[in-house]
């Protein structure tokens, strides 16, 4: 248990250092015994995370709150769901590899109400009231394959043989706001986390699957596939 606490504390640590606040903010657990979150006014956004560790990740946002996300987005058209996803998708890496969904309001406000979710109040330094709640569920932490479902028949892999599979290969991540990303120009040059030579990662369906080196092949990109993973490793 004191894994996965500290898994769902690093998440809403990141998810804190990314939300557009007036100053930095800082994540403290919000025990069920420390009384309910007020509800009025409250705007709720929540998304799914798909991975090594699937979760459940949700924003409640109050009044106050919202209108400086609706600010940080500039006089462009872009959603909370919008200026929200770069903090949603730095705490759902933390967890490991894995796909993000998307972003959607109101669907996870009884998310905060389920005794598995870990609740965390986001506070400037020194104020008193939240600028942000942040829920966090893991689905599957610790989980590995049982030894009955191990062994797959010919005919039961029958069943999904016509089912498609994204294999992507990733050489490198990055994080910036969404104001940095909004004032992209052709010859910028954006840098990533991962040197030179670093072998790229190689996902199926956004899950870790394996490493491999980028090669040019008839003018085409191609990746050398360097190493596969074992099932321990891609779940771990």
């Amino acid at each position: 248990m004191t894994i996965t606490l500290t898994q769902q504390a690093i998440a809403a640590d990141a998810l804190a250092a990314l939300l557009p606040a007036p100053t930095p903010l800082q994540a403290t657990p919000w025990p069920v015994t420390a009384g309910e979150i007020p509800a009025a006014g409250m705007s709720t956004l929540g998304v799914d995370y798909l991975g090594a560790v699937s979760a459940e990740l949700a924003i409640k946002l109050p009044p106050t709150s919202q209108a400086a996300i609706r600010d940080a987005g500039g006089p462009g058209a872009l959603s909370a769901a919008d200026i929200l996803r770069p903090a949603l998708e730095a705490a759902a890496q933390t967890l490991g590899s894995g796909v993000l969904g998307d972003v959607t309001e109101g669907a996870s406000a009884a998310l905060f109400d389920d005794p598995k979710t870990a609740v965390y109040r986001l506070t400037e330094p020194g104020s008193t009231e939240a600028f942000a709640w942040f829920a966090v569920r893991l689905r599957n932490h610790g989980q590995r394959p049982s030894a009955a479902g191990a062994t797959v028949s010919a005919h039961k892999m029958g069943r999904i043989h016509d089912v498609e599979m994204a294999l992507s290969v990733v050489i490198g991540h990055t994080r910036m706001t969404v104001a940095n990303v909004l004032g992209l120009e052709p010859g910028d040059v954006v840098d990533l986390d991962r040197a030179a030579g670093s072998p790229a990662d190689i996902l199926l369906n956004g899950r870790l699957i394996g490493h491999g080196e980028i090669v040019v092949v008839d003018q085409e990109y191609g990746v050398r596939v360097t190493k596969i993973l074992d099932a321990a490793e891609t779940v771990g």
